[in-house]
């Protein structure tokens, strides 16, 4: 029955992550942007660039685009051909924790697992979106799993391979990736049957591949002269380096990003309680406190194990995973959204899977019992107290979590003088308790759209994102009331190049063709201004962020010049280098995004710097028009 159950998962992990998939659109259009233009240009792809054209790469390392970017050309640039490597990522992930699980705790252990992973509310959002977390995901579950393989085999092989998996997870997004490396290294010092010197050494393997996974093409960006590359995005100084330790880096933790509209600002509360706050314990915490007390059993139940135990060891790796990326999301202080917490997901999983079994196996124990039937019942009770805040949203749900709850807590606790039967009803009961709330909450999230740079799982909750964006806006990509703040039409007229500057009105007034988070889709009006003769031009047009960029990239299918990077931010081009495009012929048209004022960059758009400079010089330049 091991190999039918299993596969019954992954295929309805498959259909579910596959389910409408083109309904998103472009989903996280900045993305998508950038891997049209990978799929333009083999340059564009190395470099992660924005556009074809290689103005300015995305605020992230490439190797999220460079899937997607094949896939497209592939099958063709479509919503489908970008989000299809994520959903099977989703399910690749299951398997991994999977195989995992059961290495040591059994098939059972591993089904629940994987079940686990596949019904968090936040891992149906991202596996079935084009943010770099799927990929961080994947590579980090695969990591864990090389760990235990390379624990078990005392290999230095394994463990290089280890390195390198979370190398190029570096080169999906940056340095969150090494939250788990502590965990797995100490896991592997601790449990490996290698010599300690062997030990010492294979750890130095697994260095070496992480410096090779990643460094080689930072080392390539790094050497490649500025003028023959593209600007590095979300940098201020153009250095990959820069935007490792900086944006992308330490400012995540300490709250001085440089360049973010945001930052500590309005990030949310820190603190211990954030995970479950908001609409951030919707997301992933359904099993976390499950999770913590099953790890605390688990390494209490094998205390007196011999160093090499591999079930102790599988406790020291997802453990560590899930503490200390706990703990860096509750308390960091810079850019914090709430589907980061996908990259929790797998730990929880694999906890739960691997404790449960513990706990099952020793179910005629009276402690045993009464310790799975407290975490059932806790769990049940938190996740109708999740339920709860979504108002409206399944409301007879949470009875049905109680009820299952009380039923399962009160069969396991009393399994040592009930029938038999009645153990295997109350586990069935339990997981109905345990899974009904987020696999309903997964349920939602499948059938409902998400676009835009910011995005949550499950039903609305009446609750402040948890750290969803400046301000405390968030949510699926909108501004309070789904309008942009400002207004204005955008500054026009004729470039030295030919043509004149495209403008229109969002929908409740908001000026502009896109925003800071939600790119719109052009008039076809603007499309054919775009395309005509856009073979002549390097750019066919310029805008001031990279989801006002993006709508007019995606919908033309021309390259355009992103002013200042994703935030506007950017120092990239300068005012003097805009000049020099502009009299060179190379930009066709120029559009300023909305809300700032009469064609101003808006708010967290290039406000200041050299985007605003630019706007300022076309305002004073040319005359201005609105075709569409």
């Amino acid at each position: 029955m091991r190999r039918p159950a299993l596969a019954a998962l992954l295929v309805a992990t498959a259909a579910a992550y596959l389910w409408d998939l083109s309904a998103s659109g472009w989903a996280n259009a900045f993305y998508s942007a950038a891997v049209q233009a990978g799929s333009q240009s083999w340059s564009a792809f190395f470099f992660g660039s924005f556009d074809a054209a290689n103005a300015i790469t995305v605020d992230k390392p490439p190797a999220a685009l460079w899937v997607m970017a094949l896939s497209v050309r592939l099958f063709g640039l479509n919503s489908f051909a970008i989000l299809m490597p994520q959903a099977l990522m989703g399910v690749a992930s299951v398997a991994v924790v999977y195989a995992s699980v059961k290495r040591s705790f059994g098939a059972g252990a591993g089904l629940l697992a994987g079940a686990v992973l596949a019904l968090t509310p936040v891992a149906a959002l991202m596996f079935r979106f084009n943010n770099p977390d799927a990929l961080l995901t994947l590579l980090m579950a695969l990591a864990a799993w090389a760990t235990l393989r390379a624990i078990e085999k005392a290999s230095w092989r394994w463990f290089l391979a280890v390195g390198l998996l979370i190398g190029f997870g570096f080169l999906a997004k940056m340095l969150q990736v090494l939250l788990v490396v502590p965990g797995f290294g100490l896991a592997y010092l601790i449990a490996s049957p290698a010599t300690l010197r062997a030990r010492l050494g294979h750890l130095g393997a697994g260095v070496a591949g992480m410096v090779l996974g990643a460094g080689w093409w930072i080392a390539i960006v790094e050497l490649i002269p500025a003028s023959d590359r593209p600007y590095i995005g979300g940098s201020q100084t153009n250095s990959i380096l820069e935007l490792t330790l900086g944006y992308n880096g330490l400012g995540r933790l300490n709250g001085e990003e440089t360049g973010s509209v945001g930052g500590g600002r309005g990030w949310g509360a820190t603190g211990l309680a954030r995970l479950f706050e908001g609409a951030l314990g919707g997301q992933a915490s359904w099993l976390l406190p499950a999770a913590l007390v099953l790890l605390l059993v688990g390494m209490a139940l094998r205390a007196r194990t011999p160093r090499t135990d591999l079930a102790r060891a599988a406790y020291l790796v997802w453990g560590s995973w899930l503490v200390v990326t706990a703990l860096t999301f509750s308390l960091m202080a810079g850019i914090f959204h709430e589907y980061y917490t996908v990259a929790l997901a797998p730990a929880i999983a694999a906890l739960v899977g691997m404790g449960a079994a513990d706990l099952w196996r020793r179910r005629e124990s009276p402690w045993a019992a009464a310790t799975l039937s407290l975490v059932v019942a806790g769990s049940a009770l938190w996740a109708a107290i999740l339920l709860h805040r979504a108002t409206g949203f399944a409301p007879g749900l949470t009875w049905v979590v109680l009820g299952a709850g009380a039923l399962g807590a009160f069969g396991l606790a009393n399994a040592t003088w009930l029938p038999a039967w009645t153990s295997r009803a109350a586990g069935a009961a339990a997981v109905v308790a345990v899974l009904a709330g987020p696999a309903a909450y997964t349920v939602n999230t499948i059938a409902t759209p998400h676009t835009g740079s910011i995005i949550t799982a499950g039903p609305s909750t009446g609750f402040g994102p948890g750290g969803g964006g400046p301000g405390g806006f968030g949510g699926r990509g909108q501004f309070p009331g789904g309008q942009f703040p400002g207004g204005g039409v955008f500054p026009g007229g004729q470039l030295p190049g030919g043509g004149t500057f495209p403008g229109g009105q969002l929908p409740g007034g908001g000026g502009g063709l896109g925003g800071l988070l939600n790119a719109t889709t052009p008039s076809a009006e603007v499309v054919q201004a775009l395309q005509q003769d856009a073979s002549t031009y390097r750019w066919v047009a310029a805008a001031v962020g990279s989801q006002n960029a993006a709508g007019l990239q995606l919908g033309s299918g021309e390259p355009v010049m992103s002013i200042g990077g994703f935030n506007g931010s950017d120092p990239s081009p300068t005012l003097a280098e805009f000049k020099e495009y502009v009299a060179a012929g190379q930009i066709h048209y120029y559009l300023a995004s909305g809300g700032g004022g009469r064609g101003g960059p808006g708010p967290g758009l290039g406000t200041n710097g050299t985007a605003a400079q630019i706007t300022a010089w076309v305002q004073e330049t040319y005359t201005q028009v609105t075709i569409g």
